[in-house]
């Protein structure tokens, strides 16, 4: 499908610099893209390829000055780096309608409940009482347990489990492998050492506009719901706990880990490979620096904490500032020793 740069300037609101009529059928990066090929430029670190790239037509900043001439075609916007994320946005919503019916062999309990415009992919199981809305792609080998709820233009990726129970909103897209509603880790200790496993009878509530990573694993409450509110992004490998409530709008990185029963605020920003344990309450706008461990509630919002355990990030940074001088420090200490034994000396 071919698009000329003037169409494209409609779809994002800009202003075309050169030919109109430029046509493009694909996207490309930068500093590598051909002829045919759409590309933007937002990082001035990559300014440089924007006079040597094949690109046909780049979306640029209209603050951008340039400083050769280019060959390609332009079209200035606001915002680079939105208007090419909501134009690879369209074209994906345009791939995703072309994916329609359902394959064989797949499972459909008679008790489920599907919307129009469906798509399920061969092994996809989808239990009883299931209710799928309208426009949802479900790919191969994705589970449904028993009542299930899944909202319009929803995405499931291959092979996502979500188990019995769990809600699942609309525009919500679930990547490869994650599991939905797997037991939340409740076990009592017994006076032999032994543990004896508290039963999960609770679910998983995943609001409208949420974006789950690939192999993240979200566990079920004990009791009520684990809750996964509006617009919050989680990236692959993430554990959040049972009965853990995570806000609207917060961006979790890879490989972090929520326990059970903390209460995360809205546009909260945590960092890869953060650790944060159970019952805690973490302030709206807080940010969590990679690798941190947060063993007590953040109540100031838009705080920043860092380190294991963590705590309050300027304060971190004056710390570390502090260490790195630790040597010179040491050597003038050991020089006023020195001064001071010399005149004690000399006193005596």
């Amino acid at each position: 499908m071919q698009f000329s740069a003037a169409q494209i300037a409609l779809l994002v609101n800009g202003k075309v610099e050169g030919d109109p009529n430029a046509a493009v059928g694909a996207f490309g990066k930068i500093e590598d893209a051909m002829p045919g090929q759409l590309s933007f430029l937002a990082n001035p670190k990559y300014e440089e390829y924007l006079y040597a790239t094949g690109a046909s037509v780049i979306i640029v900043n209209d603050t951008l000055e340039l400083k050769q001439p280019v060959h390609a075609t332009l079209i200035r916007v606001a915002d680079a780096y939105s208007a090419f994320a909501s134009l690879l946005t369209r074209y994906q919503e345009i791939q995703s309608q072309q994916l329609t019916g359902i394959q064989e062999p797949s499972y459909i309990a008679k008790s489920a409940k599907l919307g129009e415009m469906l798509f399920v992919g061969a092994f996809a199981y989808l239990g009883e009482g299931v209710v799928v809305g309208n426009n949802v792609k479900i790919h191969p080998q994705v589970y449904l347990g028993a009542n299930v709820r899944v909202g319009d233009n929803s995405i499931l990726h291959p092979g996502v489990k979500i188990y019995h129970d769990c809600v699942i909103g609309s525009n919500v897209t679930i990547h490869a492998g994650s599991v939905i509603g797997g037991d939340g880790f409740g076990f009592a200790p017994q006076p032999d050492g032994s543990f004896s496993k508290i039963p999960q009878i609770g679910n998983v509530q995943i609001e409208d506009f949420v974006e789950i990573g690939a192999n993240a694993t979200i566990d079920r409450a004990t009791i009520g719901s684990t809750l996964i509110r509006r617009g919050a992004k989680l990236d692959n490998l993430i554990q959040i706990a049972h009965n853990v409530d995570v806000g609207a709008n917060t961006v979790i990185a890879a490989q972090a880990g929520v326990s059970g029963s903390t209460k995360i605020g809205s546009g909260v920003m945590i960092g890869g490979q953060a650790g944060i344990v159970g019952h805690l309450q973490i302030a709206d706008g807080v940010r969590i620096n990679a690798q941190s461990g947060v063993s007590k509630s953040i109540k100031e919002k838009g705080g920043a904490v860092t380190g294991s355990p963590a705590y309050d990030y300027t304060s971190a940074l004056r710390s570390q500032a502090v260490s790195r001088n630790l040597p010179e420090l040491q050597k003038k200490l050991r020089e006023l020793e020195e001064q001071i034994r010399q005149l004690l000396a000399e006193k005596v």
